[in-house]
């Protein structure tokens, strides 16, 4: 008995070892940026970690020095777009995914291994057609049309949402039916409000999309400076002739997206892992 609990410590603790040697890799690169984002001296190459110079300039700067790169505008583009594309692509997500769960229609297999099938393709594939089509409607280089690529893909991530309603006791929505309620009473009065940590998981990776997406913006944006999103401008400072005099700036920008990305994640870590796992009623 003794040596059971001896093994069983010993392989608790290389556990708990091997957890913490990962979390220092991960945070590494953290604690690189936020350092450089504070450094003092110029460059994008030093031979130390530790700047030798502690400065807020580059924070500053961000928000003074907007004539090359306008990061507040930059900034603000990004959250409009994230915002309504969380908005949109939650409702779809959701609604799509309540009707496979819930109604039985004809083809509802076929729809659903086809909206499996596209998704397995990467999105960039269609990005040229998407630009011309976005064009011909009158539509290119705008915030709208971000919006809409972001939100018009959405409705293929329905697997989850669609798992995390199976989980729900289809006898709630017998006995609603059974005192008059309506499909669309029962989605909005009786599904939703038992769904928070779904609808969080869903509304979070909606929103950070727009954040993280470089491709389709440079490719529908081209040289239209003042609709950048973040992940676009940030990059012109990485250029040849940038790159010296703005990478610290970078650093502090890339911060700056990191943080209300982060809180969010933290706040609503519960949410989102309970609509990862499937965590609902079950009956």
């Amino acid at each position: 008995m003794k040596s059971y609990k001896l093994r069983r410590k010993i392989s608790d603790t290389a556990i708990y070892a091997l957890l913490t040697l990962l979390a220092i890799l991960w945070l590494l690169p953290i604690v690189y940026l936020v350092l450089q984002s504070f450094r003092a001296e110029n460059g994008a190459y030093t031979e130390y970690i530790i700047p030798k110079g502690f400065t807020l300039d580059n924070y500053i700067r961000l928000f003074t020095e907007t004539d090359l790169f306008n990061y507040p505008k930059w900034y603000l583009n990004t959250l409009i777009v994230a915002i309504f594309t969380c908005i949109i692509s939650t409702l779809m997500v959701l609604m799509i995914s309540y009707a496979f769960s819930r109604l039985r229609f004809p083809s509802r297999k076929t729809y659903m291994n086809l909206g499996l099938i596209l998704g397995m393709f990467p999105g960039f594939m269609s990005m040229i057609a998407v630009y011309y089509l976005l064009k011909i409607i009158g539509l290119g280089q705008s915030l709208i049309s971000l919006v809409l690529v972001y939100s018009s893909s959405a409705a293929l991530g329905y697997f989850v949402a669609k798992g995390f309603f199976d989980t729900l006791p289809r006898s709630l929505d017998e006995a609603a039916t059974i005192d008059g309620a309506s499909r669309n009473q029962i989605f909005w009065k009786i599904t939703l409000p038992l769904s928070k940590p779904i609808i969080v998981y869903t509304a979070l990776t909606s929103f950070v999309a727009p954040f993280a997406d470089f491709i389709f913006v440079s490719v529908i944006m081209k040289d239209n400076y003042n609709q950048y999103t973040l992940s676009l401008g940030l990059f012109q400072m990485l250029s040849r002739e940038n790159i010296f005099a703005y990478f610290t700036r970078f650093c502090a920008g890339s911060v700056l997206v990191a943080i209300p990305v982060g809180l969010l994640f933290m706040f609503l870590q519960r949410y989102y892992v309970s609509g990862v796992t499937g965590g609902a009623v079950k009956g």
